[in-house]
């Protein structure tokens, strides 16, 4: 437990500088609900969300302006829909989405993620079912997130689901073209998923997981930039030594230690009040819109001109271990992805970066080798074959196979829009300049279909 003089300590080191928990996120399993009938299943599941949703947000709420620090987000993660609604087909699947879209409503909720389908070594019938019904059930609903995991580094990426993804992207981009395409900006595709990661659209409740549980995600790149900052202005270490990039490392690392602390004590008191157990802390540096709540801005502080500069892959790759190292002495309960996300739209630096030329396609893939994601939150021309969509996604997946490491690609085929255009999402989506895709035809390459075995170093038993 932490001492009243710690939390208040902490509190005031790091307030005004966009510290938040960006989300609580609630697990309910639905395992428990399952029934082949349809109107059944969705009245147990609908039940059982109210049943443990129903106080989430107030709760949240008060424990918030208790320490004065804001929970951005209250959402909601369940078990795998294919899994649980397998016996449904896509039009049943679409009723179900719609059901939990009234569920998460009710709960006041901002999202509810767990749309979703394991499919890295095949696809199921309520897999299949599933991803057919992803443009009507994204574009159709307000809160529903969907993840789909093709690809681990123990069983290989199925390019069969990734060309069906690259067709289904189109399809929601297509589905919910008065809004920009903005279904595809609740889908991700995965290599190596988590099971208990907090964030959206990526989280869903894996089946080992506990019935009902509170994962916590905890933020705050403004905060590691402020005390990146502080230090350059003071301009030596503790020893009185010129600054290097290891006084760097420690510094994010001290930071994250203590801002998992925070999000941590949040998150289990939310818990406890519940009546729940306490999952884990990710601590993952999610940026927002915001000026000063940027990862960008940290790359600028560390030296360079804008991220996407020379250098950019190693600055990630130093700041994502920082952030781990910190957060994983804080807390015995890290989980999730923790680390350092580069979502395009939702980072206002790292979206004039791409905005003016100075981040390419190419380069933000070679960054997502060191990073916690992927491809985040990218908008691409509304006229990009399906063939190409599922050619970034295999090139993506397969760095997340080799590496053993969570990869993802959040794409937004913008209907009408080309490369240089702009299109605006809103609230934490933010806004994103078209980027042009890597030219050349993957067609014939995607058409073969089967599965990438995976790497012989996947036999670790």
């Amino acid at each position: 437990m932490l001492s009243d003089r710690e939390v208040t300590n902490t509190l005031n080191m790091l307030r005004n500088e966009h510290l938040d928990v960006r989300t609580v996120t609630l697990g309910v399993s639905l395992f428990d609900c399952v029934s082949h009938d349809l109107e059944l299943f969705i009245a147990n599941v609908q039940a059982k969300i109210a049943r443990y949703a129903s106080h989430l947000v107030p709760i949240c709420n008060e424990i918030g302006a208790k320490y004065g620090i804001p929970v951005v987000n209250k959402r909601i993660s369940v078990s795998p829909i294919a899994v649980v609604a397998a016996p449904f087909g896509p039009e049943g699947m679409v009723k179900v989405c719609k059901a939990l879209d009234w569920a998460a409503k009710e709960a006041k909720v901002d999202f509810l993620g767990g749309y979703s389908a394991l499919v890295e070594k095949g696809l199921a019938n309520g897999d299949r079912a599933l991803l057919e019904s992803l443009p009507d059930a994204l574009s159709q609903t307000e809160r529903i997130c969907s993840s789909i995991n093709v690809a681990s580094s123990r069983a290989g990426i199925n390019m069969d689901a990734i060309a069906l993804m690259g067709q289904q992207i189109l399809g929601c981009a297509k589905a919910s073209a008065d809004k920009d395409g903005i279904a595809c900006a609740k889908l991700v595709v995965f290599a190596n998923i988590p099971q208990d990661v907090p964030f959206m659209a990526g989280a869903y409740l894996g089946v080992g997981e506990p019935d009902v549980v509170i994962n916590v995600g905890v933020s705050g790149p403004g905060v590691v930039r402020k005390a990146i900052d502080r230090l350059l202005q003071r301009g030596t270490n503790d020893k009185g030594e010129p600054l290097s990039l290891l006084d760097m490392a420690e510094v994010i690392k001290r930071t994250a230690y203590k801002v998992t602390r925070v999000g941590e004590i949040i998150g289990t008191e939310v818990a406890q009040r519940l009546g729940l157990p306490f999952g884990v802390a990710d601590l993952s540096l999610a940026p927002t819109p915001a000026v000063g709540d940027s990862v960008g801005e940290i790359f600028q502080s560390l030296g360079l001109s804008s991220i996407g500069a020379p250098g950019s892959t190693a600055v990630l790759a130093m700041l994502n271990d920082a952030v781990k190292k910190g957060g994983a002495f804080a807390s015995s309960s890290v989980g999730g992805l923790s680390g350092a996300f580069i979502p395009v739209s939702e980072d206002s630096s790292i979206e004039d970066a791409a905005a003016r030329g100075l981040l390419s396609m190419e380069k933000l893939e070679a960054m997502t080798s060191v990073c916690s994601v992927g491809l985040d939150m990218i908008a691409i021309p509304g006229d990009t074959p399906a063939s190409s969509i599922a050619g970034i996604i295999a090139d993506e997946m397969a760095i997340g196979m080799i590496n053993h490491k969570t990869t993802a690609v959040r794409l937004i085929p913008v209907p009408g829009k080309k490369a240089g255009d702009v299109v605006s999402f809103g609230g934490l989506l933010g806004k994103a300049t078209i980027m042009p895709v890597p030219q050349g035809d993957a067609s014939r390459f995607i058409a073969l279909g089967g599965r990438v075995p995976a790497p012989i170093n996947s036999l670790k038993n």
